[in-house]
């Protein structure tokens, strides 16, 4: 036997890389497979951005950089917290981390203690869960329905916080369904949140700029100032900037909040990358026009899903505010079995038969917390996602 943590038995690979390498695997064998498990942007980085980079490197910007983050990007960071969301951090309530993820898990591993508890509203982002069970924390899970629009109520928050309650996580707009909250609905949840001192809040922004229609977006500690001490704001550029890769999030808090998630990360990966941190000041301080294009593009491939959703038998789908995301219910093709004979007794049996019979890649609702669903990625092209839309059509019209 292994000499293994007892805390991996807890922890769950993600779902979202595991559907993207089956797909690749599938592919790499031959087969005809349209991936839309990915939840990255498929344009490249903008040219200044690469630009900032290439110009860092010239420079010898090579070294070690200070734990959290460089001067100059911590900077660039609080002018955008002010220009974007009317929020004033110093640089020293800014923390850089090698993307959002780390930020949110080392906010987590400073906080928690065996015992404490997380409120998570579902669907949520797969490695929510996990990275609270690394921190020795215990999760608690708001179901929020597609009739609800998948967004929790003040009601159900209430209900879910007690004495032992440490964090509340917040994604708007959501991974995975692309929900976001009003600022009323959000000043409804912060009313409930200031009777529970004992609270922090943990907002993930990382769909900010990727918003459709009218939709206006607000961040909890913008929508309740008295919420402000107790809330850290995260962000990153790996969405709106399409720099997945190149690894960086951020987020501003309360400045004994910051210098605890240093500590943490002073003993594990130490600075993030140091000719990225420079990309990421043009990305933030550079040209910001691009990104009504994109969103454009974003908008167009939502419609296109959603169109050819609305075709397929079984299959219902709100309509997303933002992100890059579809999160349809499969509650009419449950019970069914599929042309190849799959017996449709789950969301996963879905994906599974869906991958195997049309070559279409999809992540399973369970791995988000909510069935049955499954999420769909449209941060691809039209013509492959048309041609996914016509598969699925097709996979589900041949249900008996």
């Amino acid at each position: 036997m292994q000499p293994l943590s007892e805390t991996l038995d807890r922890v769950k690979p993600s779902a979202t890389i595991a559907v993207t390498a089956k797909a690749a695997e599938l592919k790499a064998a031959g087969r005809d497979v349209i991936g839309l498990g990915a939840g990255e942007p498929d344009f490249d980085t903008p040219d200044h951005i690469k630009a900032a980079a290439i110009a860092a490197i010239e420079a010898g910007r090579t070294k070690y950089t200070a734990v959290d983050g460089i001067a100059e990007l911590k900077r660039a960071i609080c002018d955008k917290f002010r220009r974007d969301n009317d929020l004033d951090y110093a640089p020293s309530q800014i923390s850089v981390g090698t993307g959002g993820k780390q930020i949110l898990y080392n906010a987590l591993m400073a906080t928690l203690n065996p015992g404490d508890e997380v409120v998570i509203p579902a669907p949520y982002w797969v490695s929510y869960l996990d990275m609270v069970v690394l921190g020795g924390g215990t999760p608690v899970t708001i179901e929020c329905t597609l009739d609800a629009g998948f967004k929790m109520t003040p009601e159900q928050l209430a209900a879910a916080i007690t004495p032992k309650t440490k964090w509340v996580i917040f994604n708007s707009p959501s991974n995975p369904t692309g929900a976001g909250y009003s600022r009323d609905e959000i000043a409804a949840l912060a009313d409930v949140l200031k009777a529970h001192p004992q609270v922090m809040i943990m907002t993930d922004d990382m769909y900010e700029h990727l918003r459709f229609g009218d939709f206006v977006f607000h961040t909890p500690a913008q929508v309740a100032p008295e919420l402000y001490d107790r809330t850290l704001t995260c962000n990153g550029v790996s969405k709106a900037y399409s720099m997945t890769g190149w690894r960086i999030g951020y987020a501003g808090g309360p400045e004994w909040l910051i210098k605890a998630m240093g500590k943490i990360q002073s003993q594990s990966t130490s600075n993030p990358c140091s000719i990225s941190q420079w990309a990421a000041v043009e990305a933030l301080s550079g040209p910001q026009d691009f990104l009504r294009e994109w969103c454009a593009i974003f908008e167009a491939r939502r419609d296109l899903v959603l169109q050819g959703l609305a075709e397929a038998e079984g299959i219902s789908c709100p309509i997303p505010d933002g992100a890059f995301y579809v999160y349809p219910s499969i509650a009419g093709i449950i019970g069914r079995t599929s042309a190849g004979g799959a017996h449709i007794a789950n969301d996963t049996d879905f994906a599974t038969a869906l991958l195997e019979e049309e070559g279409v890649a999809v992540v399973p609702g369970v791995a988000f917390g909510l069935s049955p669903h499954f999420r769909i990625s449209y941060a691809t092209s039209e013509e492959a996602l048309a041609e996914a839309m016509k598969r699925i059509v097709r996979f589900c019209g041949a249900m008996s």
